[in-house]
């Protein structure tokens, strides 16, 4: 306490003294023990309402400790069944849990991983696939400021995502392996690639990748058949050298729709694991592709993209060109892609709206709004020649056509010319601009329909960034591949609207989320959140017919069918409250990446061990894990100091002990009769 504070508490002692001895002493001549205890409780009052005037601050240290973490990750994926390890996996847990010397040391805290980290420790062994850096990236960003050695109980074998063994986790990691850690003589399809789409009277390229885990020299068959039919076979030697074979190889196309086929590798008698050695496959064939014009009088690193992007689905075909090589081939095309338009574009203008021609127009910073105001009667742009960036905002009430959301606020900005454009026609708004922290309500990317045709208009220049920074999000292109394709077959489709549009695959991976979505719409074609959708599924294979309702999410219904068994179904999605209904067909092919996996990927465990500083144990042995955590200095209890700072205004007795002395005195005056 400053010295300063201690001067006017002596200070205010002497000053509420001084006023109590007048208010009683100098009353009356001599004090009796009355008037004494009346001067006691005067000083008291008195020098404590002084004291909350000068609010004297007191420091309190407080003392806490603080255990460290040991975060425990298992493994809940299929594969711990498949190597038989379930049952070990959930006795490893239940001896951490009722390791007391181990809980008294740290705070632990428990999560199962599979294709996300979650925080449980339930374990079902039902996720299809196995992403450990991811689960350990998560752990990392929830714990970075923390002391959180991790236990990872898991076979190691990682199905996709970073390579784990690489992970840059901050925490040491104590593996629990489960698995034999035996070799085992293997054959394997190790991978399969095969396009999506095909085209009618055509061949495809299918390429394999066989591999032989063995030390003798083996015979086996490849084989790939359709139905019952074999459409391709050859004989293949292995041997302890000679221990993979890449093999390419067409097949063909015959008729439109979806084709099936089963790639197999004849295994050998003592062959234990027999699931990796077949993969199922699909191709849909179509009759016709998609042509693509984009259309710009100079260079620039989106036209690129663009082509990239919408040509990674098979059925589309994209052609860069400038606008005098499209004179006599508009008509070759689907959809014209009109990049910063000016006065080199008046004929494709006037085209356009001869031919009532749909269009996507991309603006940027070289974009001549003098001439596109004046081709345009559905929009006009202030014309400025300032620029400014722009980040997009996904307007989660669009209805135009199911899209979702790839976290646009995390992409780089666009370059784009300053001002408002003003809409003449009713629009939709796909994505808002976003100046700084400042969401407007001017559009990005806008689509609408007028005299029959639909149009998009994008405010932006630099779209590749957008693309690059989707792969840095989702370690894939795909995401942001399948926005620009939904958005180009919904402008290059000349079908009218329908009420009810349903949006799914024509075969899904065993893999893979089989999710449906669909939108209904009102009489006047706008999204109607109030309708209910079910769909009714049929196996063809087993006749077996189910019914499930469709939940609403954001501005679309989705269903989940990720629980059904791998066959062929067809559908019918009805709505409720109208005589409304879409029918098709879908097939789920039979595919579980877990099963491919022999044994625990011991090595990779081992190194991120090393690398992190922790150690692996085996099953046979990992009861050590507990003494070596427990001993370990590195891991102690940490006391932690707090000091606050509390002023005495803040000690609510000090009000009370005013409010007692106070009643205390006006009680005894009145019962003495005193005034």
């Amino acid at each position: 306490m400053p010295t300063e504070t201690i001067l006017y508490i002596i200070l205010a002692g002497i000053v509420a003294l001084l006023l109590a001895l007048f208010q009683y002493k100098f009353k009356v001549k001599s004090m009796s023990k009355q008037y004494m205890l009346f001067t006691f409780l005067r000083f008291i009052t008195i020098f404590s309402v002084l004291l909350l005037l000068i609010n004297p601050k007191f420091e309190q240290l407080k003392l806490t400790t603080v255990k460290p973490k040991l975060l425990v990750a298992v493994d809940n994926s299929n594969s711990i069944v498949q190597l038989k390890q379930d049952d070990n996996a959930k006795k490893a847990l239940k001896s951490i849990r009722s390791n007391s010397e181990l809980n008294e040391k740290f705070n632990i805290e428990y999560y199962t991983f599979g294709t996300t980290l979650n925080v449980t420790d339930s374990l079902t062994f039902s996720e299809k696939q196995t992403d450990v850096s991811s689960a350990l990236e998560a752990l990392q960003d929830i714990y970075k400021d923390e002391v959180a050695p991790t236990i990872l109980i898991t076979d190691g074998n990682q199905t996709f995502g970073t390579d784990y063994e690489f992970s840059s986790y901050k925490q040491p990691v104590y593996p629990i392996i489960l698995g034999d850690t035996t070799t085992y003589v293997d054959l394997s399809i190790r991978q399969l690639n095969v396009n999506k789409y095909a085209y009618l009277k055509n061949k495809f390229p299918v390429e394999t990748i066989l591999v032989y885990n063995g030390k003798e020299t083996v015979n086996t068959t490849f084989t790939v058949t359709a139905g019952k039919q074999t459409v391709y076979s050859k004989n293949i030697t292995f041997s302890s050298t000679q221990n993979s074979e890449v093999l390419q190889f067409t097949l063909p196309a015959n008729h439109v729709g979806l084709s099936a086929y089963k790639a197999h590798l004849k295994p050998l008698e003592t062959e234990k694991n027999t699931a990796n050695n077949i993969k199922n496959f699909a191709v849909e064939v179509i009759d016709e592709t998609m042509n693509i014009a984009i259309i710009s009088s100079y260079y620039h690193p989106d036209l690129g993209m663009l082509k990239k992007s919408i040509e990674s689905n098979e059925q589309r075909s994209v052609s860069i060109l400038k606008p005098s090589e499209i004179k006599s081939k508009l008509n070759d095309f689907h959809l014209v892609i009109l990049y910063q338009p000016n006065n080199q574009f008046k004929f494709i203008f006037d085209a356009i709206k001869t031919e009532n021609r749909n269009a996507f127009i991309i603006s940027g910073v070289q974009t001549d709004w003098f001439f596109l105001n004046n081709q345009t009667k559905a929009y006009e742009h202030d014309i400025t020649p300032q620029t400014e960036i722009y980040q997009g905002v996904f307007n989660t009430n669009y209805a135009t056509f199911i899209v979702d959301d790839l976290d646009f606020e995390s992409f780089p900005p666009l370059l784009s010319t300053f001002g408002e454009v003003t809409f003449f026609t009713p629009f939709e708004t796909l994505l808002y601009k976003k100046y700084g922290n400042l969401t407007t309500e001017q559009p990005l990317l806008a689509t609408f329909e007028a005299d029959g045709r639909r149009e998009a208009l994008l405010l932006g220049e630099n779209l590749w960034q957008w693309r690059a920074q989707s792969f840095i999000n989702k370690k894939s292109f795909n995401t942001f591949d399948n926005f620009m394709g939904k958005l180009v077959q919904y402008l290059a489709s000349t079908k009218r609207k329908t009420r009810l549009v349903v949006d799914f695959e024509s075969f899904y991976e065993g893999v893979n989320n089989v999710v449906i979505k669909a939108q209904f719409f009102n009489k006047n074609y706008e999204f109607d959140g109030r309708e209910t959708l079910q769909i009714k599924l049929k196996n063809k294979e087993t006749g077996e017919e189910t019914e499930l309702p469709f939940v609403l999410k954001n501005n679309n219904y989705q269903v989940d069918l990720s629980h059904l068994l791998a066959s062929e179904y067809e559908f019918t999605v009805k709505a409720s409250n109208e005589n409304i209904s879409k029918s098709g067909t879908f097939t789920i092919l039979e595919y579980n990446v877990e099963q491919q996996f022999l044994n625990a990927n011991v090595t990779k465990l081992n190194q991120l061990a090393n690398k992190t500083s922790g150690k692996s144990y085996l099953l046979s042995s990992y009861d050590s894990i507990f003494n070596d955590l427990i001993s370990n200095k590195k891991y102690a209890t940490i006391q932690k100091s707090t000091k606050t700072t509390l002023g005495l205004i803040d000690w609510k007795y000090v009000l009370g002990i005013i409010v007692f002395c106070l009643s205390l005195e006006w009680f005894i005056r009145k019962y003495y009769g005193l005034t």
